[in-house]
């Protein structure tokens, strides 16, 4: 199935109210701060990523924002209302496509419509066509064993997608994927995102990823998470994998590595560079 995707969905900036707002955002597991003073607005409909290395909180930003773990300090609220307990206006997606394995692929696409008790034609529709999006309509029969790796990943996105909710987390969907579905799969993505303009959050730790799919780039430190850097990444969509070799692309690459893989200075450096003396 062909997606098809509007001029003005190509060539405009998607521009709105904000959708998903912290400020002052901290979280500890015991002695052990996670993230620290977080402050960041994602507007509706954006294709917003975080990007940094691991353990430094990005999943544990995005479980804050699915309600799933409370802060221990500052705040956080989507679609303008403090975030107090689980979010249900929202899919979501793993590295692990987590799908059960003795429902066929259609009977996973549709179970959050059986957990939240909607019998409605509609969304049963919009299942097949979600499969036949993303290549698996000839697929709906059989079981996630009979499956590649990729496919499984397919209908894990088609089940956060089917109940079309305005917000999609997804924390490093393709992470477990081989290098030539991961990229087959990024353009599906974004051909999907272009299609339903959902909000998406996106964890990643692939700075190659983060520059293709995303409106802008969060770029976070080692524990504990503060970010370090907003990127807008202002390239016309659609993107092709091509993209990564234009001048832009790579001074972004630039920029997101030089933030990285900074060394900060030891005490005693920082020192010596505040008093001007070096040896």
């Amino acid at each position: 199935m062909t997606i098809e995707i509007s001029t003005e969905q190509v060539t405009h900036a998607h521009k709105s109210k904000p959708f998903i707002e912290a400020e002052g955002l901290r979280i500890a597991f015991g002695a052990t701060p996670a993230l620290d003073g977080i402050d960041l607005t994602i507007a509706e409909g954006e294709f917003f990523s975080i990007l940094g290395p691991s353990g430094c909180g990005k999943s544990t930003f995005l479980l804050l924002t699915a309600g799933l773990l409370h802060p221990t300090g500052g705040k956080i609220s989507v679609e303008g209302k403090p975030v107090r307990g689980a979010y249900t206006n929202a899919g979501i997606t793993f590295q692990n496509h987590n799908l059960l394995e003795w429902r066929t692929v259609l009977d996973n696409v549709l179970l959050p419509l059986e957990i939240r008790h909607i019998k409605n034609d509609r969304f049963v529709t919009r299942a097949h066509e979600l499969l036949a999006m993303t290549g698996l309509d000839e697929f709906e029969n059989h079981y996630p064993h009979q499956l590649s790796g990729g496919m499984r990943q397919r209908v894990a996105i088609c089940r956060a997608l089917v109940c079309d909710l305005p917000l999609l987390l997804m924390d490093e969907p393709f992470g477990a994927l081989d290098a030539l579905t991961r990229e087959e799969h990024q353009l599906l993505l974004q051909d999907i995102w272009l299609h339903e303009r959902k909000t998406v959050l996106f964890i990643t730790h692939d700075i190659r990823e983060a520059i293709l799919l995303s409106d802008r780039v969060a770029i976070m430190s080692p524990r504990p998470g503060r970010i370090l850097d907003l990127l807008t990444i202002d390239l016309p969509r659609p993107r092709s994998q091509d993209v990564s070799e234009s001048p832009e692309f790579i001074e972004y690459s630039r920029r997101i590595r030089s933030q990285l893989f900074a060394k900060p200075l030891s005490s005693k450096m920082a020192a010596s560079k505040m008093t001007g003396k070096t040896k």
